[in-house]
């Protein structure tokens, strides 16, 4: 008995050390994969520090949202914002200086692409404003279903949260080693936000103002205040960020009244429009964007309304969430017209109050059109007719939120003087929304992840988006319906469209997840 109890303990010794020293082993091939990773994006793949979304393996074509020059990189995720937060990560877990000054790489290219006013564009050429246009006027422009690409504007957007993020990346950079070498554009981008702020509270599209198309005769929806996309929210909280992290008071003012517009701005029926004008109506952006209410943005809208109780205490926020709850009811789809979490229409028109659905006929954007009616067939894959809303999300956040005490609110409000002295200092970074936090992940994972990087240290994949190449504006002028449901038109068309074939890429996407999942890893090991 005691010879069994003296074997028990040494093979209890074993396997001791044999785990700690796999996980040692794992972790120095975490770090090995990251390190092999990162050096073939930030030697082999990367210009002037930016990045683009996808590459052919030779680097004979690549791709942003659409096909992109040598010269260009993109900013909006996956691009070179989002690769430059994940270098900081990387660094912040590993305090190796290789990712800080991969991430100082990105900061400069960011830098360099600022607008004089303080914001950015999708992208940055670092060929020039000449070489942009000529992209705008070829590639751009023959993107059926991307028109915010087929204009040059020559100014920034808050669209897919590039000015924000690109200003959230540069104040990461900025507090990092307080280095002020970051804060004269930290500087700029923020007070770009804040110039660019509507007095009713709320933020458009793009800034500064061009209304170029008013001359041609219909108005520029770039100007009207804007829901899509999270546009008015993400200033809303990049503001929130500064008043935390820096501690100055004159954010305060236009964090309210940013808040405040989503209040204002509901229809009396209870539904906010994607976009509003200067009127405060619903109003009509992209051809296939009409002047609409969207439930899917009343019940984000709604959602944020709940959160800004939350965050200030005041229940004026709560009084227009029966009257969106209601409408999302009696607007959704009866059962037979539902798919599956599909519940309600894309759009449903401001004047009818009716459903309404948008189509399209003929081959490419020249001789194309998107046309509206109320059939539900044939919708466009590209933007669906049909919307899945978090109806009862909203129910349960409204029922608990009435349940809540004011200490309970204002508990972790990022509003809240009292937060300033969970800190010796507030200026030190800090997540608000935007989570960039690590979930678990399974052993398998990493080992696959580990696996997969080649000898060249890629993450090659299959799943990219490409598109046709430039060959010109479209001929084929027949009101065909053979694209009526495609992602894509004919030959001509520039839009992207998902790889369906063996074709392996580069992609920043993949590395971005890769990463996360290996420093996850990572920071599990450290607890």
């Amino acid at each position: 008995m005691r010879h069994h109890h003296k074997l028990l303990i040494i093979v209890l010794m074993l396997f001791t050390f044999l785990s700690k020293a796999q996980s040692e082993i794992s972790k120095n091939q975490i770090l090995q994969t990251m390190q092999k990773a990162t050096g073939f994006m930030v030697e082999e793949v990367s210009y002037n520090g930016g990045y683009l979304w996808y590459y052919m393996p030779d680097f004979s074509r690549q791709w942003g949202e659409m096909e992109a020059y040598k010269t260009m990189i993109w900013l909006q995720n996956p691009g070179t914002i989002s690769m430059g937060h994940i270098f900081l990560d990387a660094y912040n877990a590993t305090k190796n200086e290789y990712y800080y000054k991969a991430a100082e790489k990105a900061a400069r290219a960011i830098i360099w692409g600022q607008s004089e006013e303080g914001g950015w564009n999708y992208m940055i050429d670092f060929a020039g404003d000449k070489s942009l246009k000529k992209w705008y006027a070829t590639i751009g422009k023959n993107g059926w279903r991307l028109e915010e690409f087929q204009h040059y504007y020559g100014n920034s957007t808050f669209d897919d949260d590039v000015t924000s993020d690109a200003a959230r990346f540069l104040m990461r950079m900025y507090l990092e080693k307080m280095d002020p070498t970051y804060k004269p554009a930290l500087d700029k981008a923020i007070n770009f936000v804040l110039k660019s702020q509507y007095p009713k509270g709320g933020w458009p599209q793009r800034y500064p103002l061009k209304n170029e198309f008013e001359k041609q005769g219909f108005p520029d929806y770039t100007s009207f205040y804007t829901f899509n996309d999270d546009v008015i929210w993400e200033n809303i909280n990049f503001l929130m960020q500064c008043y935390l992290v820096l501690g100055q008071e004159r954010f305060l003012e236009p964090i309210y009244r940013g808040m405040n517009f989503y209040k204002i701005s509901q229809d009396p029926c209870g539904a906010w429009g994607q976009q509003v004008n200067m009127e405060m109506k619903a109003a009509s952006a992209r051809t296939y964007e009409p002047a609409a209410y969207l439930p899917s943005a009343t019940c984000d809208n709604a959602l944020l309304l709940i959160k800004f109780y939350k965050i200030t205490g005041d229940e004026k926020y709560l009084e227009g969430i029966p009257a969106a709850i209601k409408w999302l009811e009696k607007n959704a789809l009866p059962k037979e017209k539902q798919e599956g979490r599909r519940t309600h229409p894309t759009f449903v028109d401001a004047k009818t109050h009716k459903p309404i659905y948008v189509h399209r006929k003929g081959s490419n954007v020249k001789f194309g059109r998107y046309y509206i009616d109320d059939n539900d067939k044939n919708l466009l894959s590209h933007y669906y007719g049909k919307a899945f809303v978090r109806l009862e999300d909203l129910k349960k956040e409204y029922a608990k939120a009435l349940t809540l005490t004011k200490e309970e609110i204002l508990k972790d409000s990022p509003l809240a003087p009292k937060r300033f002295l969970q800190y010796q200092t507030p200026q030190e970074y800090y997540i608000l929304s935007k989570s960039r936090s690590y979930f678990p992940i399974d052993t398998a994972s990493v080992i696959e992840v580990i696996n997969e990087l080649d000898k060249n240290g890629r993450w090659l994949t299959t799943q990219a988006y490409v598109s046709n190449p430039y060959i010109g504006d479209g001929v084929k002028n027949e009101p065909t319906t053979l694209y009526a449901t495609t992602s894509v038109g004919d030959e001509t068309d520039t839009s992207p469209y998902p790889n369906e074939t063996n074709q392996e890429y580069i992609s920043t996407r993949v590395y971005l997840r890769n990463m996360r999942i290996l420093l996850n890893q990572l920071n599990q090991n450290k607890n």
